[in-house]
């Protein structure tokens, strides 16, 4: 078998990752229908409460992690070729950012005098991105991982594992954002 026949097959990570992966996103995607038959049942509900919403900062969030993202793809190429993974504690920095953006938004839809018991846009929109967020929190410790990784000269095959299991988390994440924000931010 050729080295390119063996890098085709490979699959990053470990499988038992890929399982909790999709199982996730599967509870997601229920998530994102109970979403979309509120939105269905109740469209004038849905609208004005989207205006309590701050898609700015929601986009700048999109932006954060979509930077993050690429940059962890830079990361892990370089640590499966033994360079200096220099952009990772910047896809950390992107992360913190986001946690920030998104408790400050938060605030300010709470000031504003929205909060879970308001209606049932504003439940569910606080238990999703909630929830996204206890995720992007783990991410934060797998972005970790990878910061840490990125300072040994070179890793085994068990670390690339790791390290490439991290990397798969954080992608997650990043996708449910990408599912998320429309949702709630944009879908009128």
């Amino acid at each position: 078998m050729t080295a390119t026949a063996a890098r085709t097959k490979h699959i990053p990570g470990e499988s038992g990752l890929w399982v909790f992966l999709f199982g996730d996103m599967i509870m997601f995607s229920v998530f994102f229908g109970f979403v979309a038959v509120l939105h269905g049942r109740h469209p004038a509900m849905f609208r004005a409460s989207q205006q309590a919403l701050h898609p700015g900062l929601g986009l700048l969030n999109t932006l954060l992690l979509l930077t993050a993202s690429a940059l962890v793809v830079r990361g892990l190429r370089h640590l499966r070729t033994g360079r200096p993974a220099r952009t990772l504690p910047w896809a950390l920095l992107c992360a913190l950012g986001f946690a920030a953006i998104k408790g400050s938004e938060y605030a300010l839809v709470i000031r504003a005098g929205h909060t879970p018991s308001s209606n049932d846009f504003f439940m569910y929109y606080f238990v999703f991105t909630g929830i996204h967020l206890a995720h992007l929190t783990i991410g934060l410790g797998a972005l970790t991982v990878l910061v840490v990784l990125s300072r040994r000269p070179s890793l085994g095959p068990g670390k690339l594992l790791l390290a490439e299991g991290a990397a798969a988390y954080w992608h997650m994440v990043d996708l449910l954002w990408l599912l998320l924000f429309p949702l709630f931010y944009l879908v009128a």
